[in-house]
């Protein structure tokens, strides 16, 4: 009889099949039960807290214009819940009858079923993609609506950026306002003539620009603690060390403090002298490889980037314009080699970073989804496991699905800061990318490793004992059941991710709780002298994080697909957490958050690709029961076959009657012959120029803002300029205020 094995010997064993151990009974009752019960004691300590806090959970309803103002809110206790239920909404599910524990849960799964009956789940493997491509094509419908809806708003007619092409890549001898407009006639001659720009290179302005802010803010700091109380000033005037940045450094004395105030005025007085003398030495005919060209009217415009959408016009690339508020400018000037291998070498290192991670994901797969694995090893807490089983129960059903999404709560943090430098033009088709990214590092390591690491192991370790015997490689892999094991653990698993999409209402009711704002904002209200430039950014409603949002959903839908035909208790589960969490994200939506960068809905293909995907991914997994517990002759796994064929073919059928007219506001083509005097005026061009220019050269240079009580006294303190930089001997003849994208030639 053997001994004892060693917890190496169980780690060992653990690799090859982690889920042996079942979970203990009752770990889905206590995620359940958990999840629900915090989400309700958050939502009314959430309804008590919001008429008192209305800066941190309606900033919208003081920042908003009229327009675009979310419903009124009153200040009763439970006053949110009727906007909410007015907003064109249908009543949500809110309960979800009680899932069974892990023991009778597996007997929902296929694991012990063989032969005909496995034709039902054929047959939901058809419904399945039925109904996805049924309320796909809907949506698809849907989103084309917004979009038309969109293209005729008086926002949109009226924006400049509507009527306006952006060209990249243009070659050096092309680089002028004059040959943009030439790139443009070479492949559309019939068009009508249009105001043309070509971009200039900004030189060093962009970083005397941040050096000025920093400057004014950090003399914003020094005046909100000397002007706190501006009838009782204090004695001393504060002090500070010169930056070490600043060009008169060494004339400083070494080691000692100066008059705070004093340096920090000479110093923006400086940066603003320094700014306007490069803005006014700008050679004109220092171009760079971009420009743009504004038409009248928005249907000639969509339609020549149509028509050039799949062409390079003597190199060039022709699509339209973004709005300028959305165009990362650093990024604009990057040669397309530049750009290629920016894009490759953070390709690696997402790529590097999701193959490193299968190893710490591996051990979370073991231990944290089953504690009883963890006590194999480790024989104390095998000690407290079995003493303290009600605990323990309760601790499996919370810890391990927290543990695991909050191990990813820095990767959109990481893929957005790594995405910045892979030379994307736009915010918004920056974000896209995240979001591509982290869905399939989402996939790949949180789903498919977590899901399938222990059948791997197994295999890998059944081949080397066999060959090891005398076997030889071929019939030792025949003999691994490699793919009975797989559907094995994949009907095993299926309990976790019950708990972890139950787990994840938690993290609804977190977001509606708003903590971190709400600490932050008391904290530096009441225990520092925030300036008011930082009190307006402290309350000015945050921006509403799509990439991570987007990847969030699209995840749990994933595994709600690939573990509904293995496990029907996914699909009540994924339905609770998305009618709670749709309900408070209407909430953060209507009263909360902001869109910093509006996309105009091309986040659709985005999302639907990767739905599209995760469909797939279940068709493989129906695939993978029916032909291991199907009938002998496999007729029931070949009658899944065409799934995923379907699923593409779809795809296909949507993008060639949907995507043209989503994209483009019209798709005719030009035929015109419009007065040519529009090319020579001056004025014109200037506006082109003015807010499809670099911020650098236009931006109004920001000035020290003091709270209201001190402004009498700031210009007796303060003697640099407190002017907004719009007057007439500011240097910039072509200043705005703002970046305003509307469309207003005069």
């Amino acid at each position: 009889m053997d001994g004892p094995k060693s917890p190496v010997e169980e780690l060992l064993e653990l690799l090859k099949d982690p889920f042996r151990q079942p979970l203990t009974d009752g770990a889905i009752w206590s995620a359940l039960g958990t999840s629900v019960g915090i989400t309700a004691v958050t939502a009314l300590i959430f309804s008590l807290v919001r008429p008192y806090n209305t800066v941190i959970y309606a900033p919208k309803l003081k920042h908003a214009d009229e327009k675009h103002a979310p419903p009124p809110i009153g200040k009763g206790i439970f006053a949110w819940v009727m906007p909410l239920w007015r907003t064109t909404e249908k009543d949500l599910v809110a309960h979800a009858d009680k899932v069974a524990q892990q023991k009778w849960s597996l007997r929902f799964t296929p694991a012990n079923v063989w032969g005909q009956p496995l034709w039902a789940l054929v047959v939901i493997g058809y419904l399945f993609n039925i109904v996805i491509c049924s309320f796909l094509w809907w949506n698809y419908r849907q989103v084309l609506r917004l979009r038309r809806i969109y293209f005729e708003s008086e926002e949109y007619q009226r924006s400049l950026s509507a009527r306006t092409l952006m060209l990249n890549d243009i070659p050096k001898n092309m680089a002028s306002d004059e040959g943009v407009a030439r790139i443009i006639d070479s492949a559309v001659p019939q068009s009508s003539f249009s105001r043309t720009v070509i971009a200039r290179n900004v030189k060093l302005i962009p970083s005397l620009i941040e050096q000025h802010d920093h400057t004014v803010r950090k003399l914003e700091k020094v005046l909100a603690k000397y002007l706190k109380d501006p009838l009782n000033l204090p004695p001393a005037r504060p002090r500070c060390y010169p930056s070490k940045k600043d060009p008169s450094y060494s004339t400083y004395p070494k080691g000692q403090k100066i008059d705070a105030i004093d340096y920090l005025t000479q110093r923006i007085r400086e940066l603003e002298i320094e700014i306007k003398e490069v803005r006014n030495s700008l050679d004109k005919r220092n171009t760079l490889s971009y420009g743009f060209a504004s038409y009248d009217d928005i249907s000639e415009a969509h339609a020549i980037a149509y028509t050039l959408r799949k062409k390079k016009p003597l190199g060039a690339t022709v699509v339209l314009a973004p709005k300028p508020n959305d165009i990362i400018w650093d990024n604009m000037p990057l040669t397309p080699s530049t750009r290629s291998w920016r894009r490759l070498t953070i390709n690696f290192w997402i790529l590097l970073l999701t193959f490193l991670w299968i190893v710490p994901n591996a051990f979370i797969a073991i231990f944290v989804a089953n504690l009883s694995n963890l006590g194999l090893v480790w024989k104390d807490f095998q000690t407290q496991l079995s003493t303290n089983t009600t605990f323990w129960t309760i601790v499996q059903g919370v810890a391990s699905p927290a543990v695991t999404s909050l191990t990813y709560l820095i990767l959109p943090i990481i893929f957005r800061r790594l995405s910045i430098r892979a030379g994307d033009r736009t915010k918004t088709g920056r974000d896209r990318h995240v979001v591509g990214k982290l869905y399939a590092f989402f996939v790949f390591n949180n789903l498919i490793v977590f899901s399938l690491f222990n059948t791997v192991w197994s295999f890998v370790v059944t081949v080397i004992k066999s060959t090891s015997g005398g076997t030889d490689v071929g019939n030792a892999i025949l003999n691994s059941k490699f793919f009975d094991t797989l559907f094995i653990s994949l009907c095993s698993v299926s309990a976790f991710w019950v708990t972890w999409l139950l787990q994840r209402n938690l993290g609804a009711a977190i977001d509606l709780a708003q903590l971190w704002p709400l600490i932050y904002s008391f904290f530096m209200r009441k225990f520092s002298s925030p300036t008011p430039r930082e009190m307006i950014e402290l309350t000015a409603p945050p921006t509403f994080d799509y990439p991570s949002y987007y990847n969030y959903f699209l995840f749990y839908s994933t595994v709600a697909l690939c573990f509904g035909g293995l496990q029907p208790l996914v699909l009540p589960a994924a339905a609770l957490y998305f009618s709670i969490d749709v309900w408070l994200k209407k909430y953060l939506l209507l009263y909360i958050f902001v869109t910093k960068n509006e996309s105009g809905g091309v986040f659709w293909r985005v999302v639907y690709n990767r739905f599209v995907f995760g469909t797939i991914l279940a068709n493989l997994v129906i695939f993978l029961a029916v032909f291991q517990r199907g009938d002998g002759q496999h007729l029931q796994a070949f009658s899944t076959v065409p799934l995923p064929f379907i699923m593409i073919i779809f795809k296909i059928y949507c993008s060639r009657v949907f995507d043209a007219k989503i994209r483009f506001y019209s798709t005719q083509s030009i035929n015109r012959n419009t007065d040519t005097s529009a090319l020579k005026d001056p004025l014109r061009s200037s506006n082109l120029a003015a807010r499809f220019g670099h911020p650098a050269l236009y931006r109004n240079l920001i000035t020290p803002m003091v709270h209201a009580k001190a402004q009498n006294i700031l210009a007796s303190i303060y003697k640099g300029r407190l002017s907004d930089g719009r007057t007439a001997d500011s240097g910039d003849t072509l200043s705005t205020s703002g970046y305003s994208d509307a469309y207003a030639w005069f």
